[in-house]
């Protein structure tokens, strides 16, 4: 992740990342990271959603993701995918994006490790047009 940040602090929105943040005062609770997805028309990847344990269970991640939602629809995004671990530990972070709207899209199989699979999440912000 820090690798993506500094990226974004040399090269801004040319590295292929946005940041949103979530502050109080000078301490930062939370944030964002996400980014078009190359050779698509719209499309955009969630990196990386962070929320400091110490604020969870207020409202943070939640507001980021509406926040970043936002942000994809304004430079005219259509369609947001996020991929995460189909192990027991990340089953609360699948819980967190199912309650923001994504559906499950697919599974690759034991992709990370045996036994870790991919699952990829997907929310259309804005319906197709016939």
């Amino acid at each position: 992740m820090q690798e993506l940040w500094t990226e974004f602090l040399q090269q801004g929105e040319k590295s292929g990342y946005i940041f949103t943040v979530a502050r109080e005062g000078d301490d930062v609770l939370g944030y964002a990271c996400f980014g078009p997805v190359p050779l698509t028309a719209g499309v955009y990847d969630l990196y990386w959603i962070a929320v400091d344990p110490a604020a969870r269970g207020n409202g943070i991640g939640r507001a980021l993701m509406e926040q970043m939602e936002a942000e994809v629809k304004a430079r005219g995004g259509r369609l947001i995918l996020i991929e995460t671990s189909g192990t027991l530990p990340y089953a609360p972070t699948r819980r967190f994006y199912e309650s923001c709207g994504y559906r499950y899209q697919a599974v690759i199989h034991d992709f990370y490790a045996i036994g870790d699979d991919l699952i990829t999440y997907g929310k259309v912000l804005v319906p197709a047009t016939t």
